[in-house]
């Protein structure tokens, strides 16, 4: 068969301008024939739900071997998602929801962001004199997209070179932030609102009703609205750029909105008959989430069972299964070889809805059946292989972290030099591990668990800030903390930073509000379970052991603070010096909802002055000296203040850019890369 090529014409498939390396762009070798374009969705009023036919499996087929026919016909749509009974608000359901409850009430709330054409708002206006939300909602007269539809051209990318990976990873980190911090910034003005008693206004929860919409929810339909929804004009088959193996998302409809699973509901994302070029159902992904009582999961080798004829209350099988929709689809790409991405869903306390999703990597299905199952009904059942080769599994890593925890001795009996280097003083041990060579030089330096700064620098400093504030419990909006910080906290009642800034001004030790104060997060130390590692590749690093969330707290850089007279006496003596002022100010990403409202206007903060210290790590130094350099990090440095109020001499706080699952190494952005990163990671 011949194999058409083609280069990306969207921004979700394309190369950085000026960029040598190439994109192959395969076209699955099916025949060419003009798939059946979707109805755009109405620019307003409600988003109906799908309601599929009733097809046998040969129907199927006899609607595939007929073009004109198969032309004409209504596109299939997933069955699962035929039934439609009333929808309920998703505060009303428990902590793991039931998935039919998911997607009727995304599409519920989908309508509602296409509704209110007066005032061109994404919600209902607010009832006079109610305090508006602060996530910012589009002006008088903005107009409503119309929903790009979801393309079902099949593509397979291949051959990025490594300014393309970094192009792509950047690419859909930013989709994540945009994501991530939408859905914070809606929590935060809930929680606003319930504290200033307007849970049923509208805009803070919609219809005159006090019960919340999922924050996750309408981040994606934000975001959908906006087109911001990654890989819609195409159907990524395989590998996905910039999404790498063992990465963790904490919400489905993350997924979604990256394209690594498209389906709200379903287990399996499929390309429908209608739809497809072939003329035949291609599944691309499926989910393993421990719904179906008959999946045998062994992690290399894995039996999944189809869907439909579940009974969503007891989760068991009600009827047979049928051989049509994404059974069908996976029968398919098994005759034609093509690899199925595979998203595993375990359950974790650090999840806010009870479960992490790990992407696992490609498999192939090699085999199917029709079984009897353990309910007494029929199932289909697919085998599949992951194919070898890949990065290992994160649910693996996630497993092997989780007992490193227990038993660090039965998962690793050799290769730890330390198991605290620092020695107490920080609040859970850093270990230190090397199994390549007889390097232990981390046990050479004093450890710091906070920076020393020059009594110069922070004597009296305090003072000049005017003082601490008089809450006497948690801080709240009007306190003296919230008006250093432009009026709003840094971070939610988690921890999470909401919003990077050019400084962060925690409550300090002359603060009379509480240590649970939610603006005292930094100031706490370490959060994680962190371990200093040798590699091949960088040198010393560090990793977690825990699954790190995006927007936290990870650890701060400590060593000796020098005045820049100081500093320049030490550089001329060829000691190690970390500068605050090459750092690139990645916090300003973190944030930023500009994508989602061009009219946003980014809150006006205080310049920072010049920082002009360095902090000398050739004798003491802690566990963030021992992050690699990446020009595409998963780790950001954002200055706080509050032990002093000298903003001449911050602190270096370093944050998550981005979920960070177990066992996958920290990387930062040292801006100006100079033979001082390679002293920190020899």
């Amino acid at each position: 068969m011949e194999v058409e090529e083609s280069s990306p014409s969207s921004s979700s498939l394309s190369s950085p301008a000026g960029s040598s390396d190439s994109i192959d762009l395969n076209f699955l070798p099916f025949l060419k024939r003009e798939p059946k374009s979707e109805p755009a969705s109405p620019e307003r009023g409600p988003l109906p739900l799908p309601a599929p036919p009733a097809q046998t499996p040969q129907q199927q087929h006899a609607a595939a071997a007929a073009a004109p026919a198969a032309s004409a016909a209504p596109p299939p749509a997933t069955p699962d998602m035929s039934s439609a009974p009333v929808m309920t608000p998703l505060q009303a359901l428990p902590p793991n929801p039931d998935e039919d409850a998911l997607l009727r009430e995304y599409y519920r709330l989908a309508s509602l962001y296409l509704s209110s054409a007066g005032t061109g708002a994404i919600v209902s206006a607010p009832a006079p004199g109610a305090a508006a939300p602060a996530v910012v909602q589009p002006g008088s007269g903005s107009v409503v997209k119309k929903r790009r539809p979801r393309s079902s051209e099949l593509v397979r990318v291949s051959s990025l070179g490594v300014r393309d990976q970094i192009y792509f990873r950047d690419l859909v980190r930013r989709a994540r932030i945009t994501f991530e911090c939408l859905r914070g910034l809606l929590l935060r003005d809930d929680e606003r609102a319930e504290s200033l008693g307007l849970g049923g206004v509208a805009g803070y929860g919609g219809g005159g009703d006090r019960r919340r919409v999922r924050a996750d929810l309408r981040a994606a339909a934000l975001m959908a609205d906006q087109d911001l929804w990654l890989n819609r004009d195409r159907r990524i088959v395989g590998s996905m750029p910039g999404i790498s193996v063992g990465d963790a998302f904490f919400f489905r409809m993350e997924l979604c909105v990256l394209g690594l699973h498209g389906q709200v509901q379903a287990g399996i994302d499929y390309v429908s008959a209608g739809r497809s070029a072939s003329g035949e159902p291609i599944a691309t992904s499926i989910i393993v989430s421990g719904g179906y009582e008959d999946d045998d999961d062994r992690g290399e080798v894995l039996v999944y069972t189809g869907h439909g004829g579940r009974d969503p209350n007891l989760h068991k099988q009600c009827v047979d299964q049928k051989l049509e929709g994404g059974n069908l689809a996976l029968e398919r790409s098994m005759a034609y070889g093509i690899e199925i991405r595979v998203i595993r869903a375990v359950k974790s306390r650090r999840g806010p809805v009870g479960k992490v999703y790990f992407y696992d990597g490609l498999y192939k299905v090699v085999d199917y059946w029709l079984d009897r199952g353990k309910s007494g009904f029929g199932v289909y059942k697919y085998k599949m292989l992951r194919i070898e080769g890949q990065e290992p599994m994160g649910t693996v890593n996630y497993r092997i972290a989780e007992q490193l925890k227990v038993d660090v001795f039965a998962v690793r009996p050799t290769g730890y030099l330390s198991f605290d280097i620092s020695m107490g003083r920080e609040l859970l041990p850093v270990a230190l591990y090397n199994d390549v060579d007889d390097d232990r030089d981390p046990l050479l330096f004093e450890y710091l668990a906070r920076p020393i700064f020059p009594t110069s620098a922070v004597q009296g400093k305090f003072a000049e800030g005017g003082g601490g504030c008089d809450c006497s419990e948690n801080c709240s909006i009007g306190c003296n903390c919230a008006g250093r910080n432009g009026g709003e906290f840094a971070y939610d009642k988690t921890g999470v930073l909401l919003r990077g800034k050019p400084l962060v001004y925690e409550c300090g030790p002359h603060c009379r509000c509480p240590p649970s104060c939610p603006n005292r997060v930094s100031q706490k130390g370490l959060q994680h379970r962190l371990e200093v590692f040798r590699s091949r590749e960088t040198g010393w690093g560090v990793r977690s052991l825990d699954l790190i969330k995006a927007g936290t707290f990870i650890c701060e850089f400590s060593g000796i603070v020098l005045t820049q007279q100081q500093s320049e006496i030490v550089a001329a003596n060829g000691d190690c010096l970390v500068r605050p002022n090459r750092f690139p100010p990645r916090w300003l990403d973190w944030g930023d909802i500009s994508d989602v409202n061009p009219e946003y206007v980014a809150p006006d903060y205080p310049a920072l002055p010049e920082l002009n210290f360095a902090i000398d790590v050739s004798r003491a130094r802690n566990v963030a000296c021992y992050f690699s350099h990446s020009c595409s990090p998963n780790v950001f440095v954002q200055f706080v203040l509050f032990d002093h109020y000298n903003a001449s001499y911050p602190h270096l706080m370093i944050f998550a850019m981005e979920n960070i699952p177990p066992l996958r190494e920290l990387s930062i952005d040292y801006g100006m890369v100079d033979e001082w990163v390679g002293k920190l990671t020899m």
